[in-house]
């Protein structure tokens, strides 16, 4: 396992972890002063400053990307269903333009809370099948411009609103369906927060296997958890063994950014440059 304890060469930072403290630009320009040398941006963030903008900061900081958040939300009614389609090739241009490493994709739960709008449903195994027709639709489009695709399982606790594949094992099998040669541009995105609790998590990182394996996530998981969504824990404020994680995905290849990712509005409260150096410093002991 590679040791982070002397240097950050391999943090990135995901964005959201300082949404509220300013917007793309002065993200990146905070990243570079602190010698950050990644970021995986949001869409949202970038379509604030305009992608050429965003692009221009990036490469001007010399910045490199761990991935580009987010695709997916593919579950809708048939009325929104062109929107989908639309919506996530426009994903894979925008990280084309960036150029990212693989467009991260968080598939969505049912369709009214994915794609407000659409007609209700409480039909979860409907929503799964529509997801991978989905991803199949997508993984045609990005293989016109070889851009990879991160399935990013999330929490059960998100299986309504935000994705319904909860395991890594769900995110798997859709890709040996998809995608049985293994060719490099179907695989998932790993974050410690969805997988730490899953039984069968270490199996799962051996079964992806180098080729599979495009992106980790890293932040902790809080005891008591006051907000499912918006109280992500800083590594080492809770009880994930993110080393353990880490040196799975290691031992099958895995030789990429750990990506630092938290939604928290005790972390959006605090200076931006505080939380970078806090960001550091955990890479450095803890990650």
């Amino acid at each position: 396992m590679r040791d982070f304890s002397s240097d950050h060469r391999w943090l990135s930072l995901n964005t959201a972890t300082v949404r509220k403290q300013g917007d793309l630009v002065e993200i990146i320009e905070a990243c570079a002063s602190h010698g950050i040398r990644a970021i995986d941006p949001w869409r949202d963030q970038v379509a604030a400053v305009g992608l050429d903008r965003a692009a221009r900061a990036v490469r001007d900081a010399g910045l490199e990307l761990s991935g580009y958040c987010r695709g997916g939300m593919f579950t809708s009614d048939a009325a929104h269903g062109g929107e989908v389609r639309d919506d996530n090739r426009r994903a894979v241009d925008e990280a084309k333009a960036l150029g990212a490493p693989c467009v991260v994709l968080v598939v969505g739960g049912l369709p009214q809370f994915s794609r407000p709008g659409s007609a209700p449903s409480r039909d979860i195994v409907a929503a799964r099948a529509q997801v991978e027709d989905a991803i199949a639709d997508m993984l045609d489009y990005a293989r016109q411009v070889n851009m990879p695709l991160a399935i990013e399982p999330l929490h059960p606790a998100y299986a309504a609103d935000r994705a319904c594949v909860n395991t890594a094992r769900q995110a798997l099998d859709i890709c040996d369906r998809l995608d049985p040669e293994r060719s490099g541009l179907l695989g998932v995105a790993l974050d410690v927060y969805h997988i730490w609790w899953d039984v069968e998590v270490s199996s799962q990182i051996a079964r992806a296997g180098r080729e599979r394996l495009l992106a980790f996530h890293v932040c902790d998981w809080l005891v008591p958890t006051r907000d499912m969504l918006n109280d992500r824990g800083m590594m080492g404020d809770g009880v994930i063994d993110i080393k353990s994680l880490r040196a799975a995905v290691e031992a099958q290849g895995f030789c990429g950014y750990s990506e630092i990712e938290i939604f928290s509005n005790y972390w959006w409260d605090k200076p931006l440059d505080d939380v970078l150096r806090t960001c550091i410093a955990r890479h450095r002991t803890v990650v």
